[in-house]
């Protein structure tokens, strides 16, 4: 990966890249640099934290669908809503989807950074009150907006019903109803659009620093995270 550790010393610095493109060693390198510089498409802007593939097989765009998550161990398929915002709005839009699941909430940090082959860690708080919760993700907001390594989710167990803002910084939410929900993404403009794609069905690129890493791990103290647990649906 030649002129991707050139890149990396010379635009990218303290970043570095998971790139899931088997034939980046084909692209000039200035092509790779305009393609990771090209956050807007449209009337859609893309955090730093991931882009798509050099090819454009999917255009990022605004919009959210209804969808299942198929659970092959309990054999069940949960009802879910995909949803894509543009970075303008992501944040609050993913902070107000977390007023439908109550006071108090259980929270999952997931992590991967320094793991290779697309594995990840979760660390789970049980119990927080939701108002101290949004106080302390607003200290993190451009952690969480721009690390490709970093997703977190939140959950009320009794509900039951989660709330994901994911490594592609897409925001997922389980639930059996999801008017709630829907009435808070038409707040913000977000379109349903039953048939569109994401960046998620195609190969496509994460992005992090050494800072993010450090900021991570400051959020895990911040919420008295000390230990791993299995991943969390």
């Amino acid at each position: 990966m030649g002129i991707l550790k050139q890149f990396y010393r010379s635009v990218l610095r303290n970043s570095s890249l998971l790139l899931s493109y088997n034939d980046v060693e084909r692209l000039p390198k200035l092509e790779i640099e305009s393609h990771l510089s090209t956050a807007t498409y449209g009337d859609f802007t893309l955090t730093d934290a991931v882009r798509p593939s050099f090819d454009l097989r999917i255009i990022p765009e605004q919009g959210y669908k209804h969808d299942y998550y198929h659970d092959d161990l309990i054999q069940t398929s949960i009802p879910v809503l995909i949803v894509s915002v543009s970075v303008e709005q992501l944040f609050d839009t993913f902070l107000d989807l977390l007023d439908p699941l109550g006071d108090t909430v259980d929270v999952v940090l997931e992590t991967s950074h320094q793991r290779a082959g697309g594995y990840h860690t979760d660390l789970y708080r049980e119990e927080i009150d939701l108002p101290i919760l949004k106080s302390f993700l607003y200290d993190f907001e451009e952690m969480l907006l721009n690390d490709g390594c970093t997703g977190i989710a939140v959950l009320n167990p009794s509900i039951p019903v989660e709330v994901q803002f994911d490594e592609h910084k897409m925001l997922i939410v389980y639930a059996e109803n999801f008017r709630k929900f829907e009435s808070i993404l038409k707040k913000h403009h977000v379109p349903k659009k039953e048939t569109m794609r994401f960046l998620t069905e195609a190969e496509h690129i994460h992005s992090t620093r050494d800072e993010y890493l450090r900021r991570f791990n400051e959020l895990q103290i911040t919420l008295g995270i000390d230990e791993e647990c299995p991943v969390i649906l």
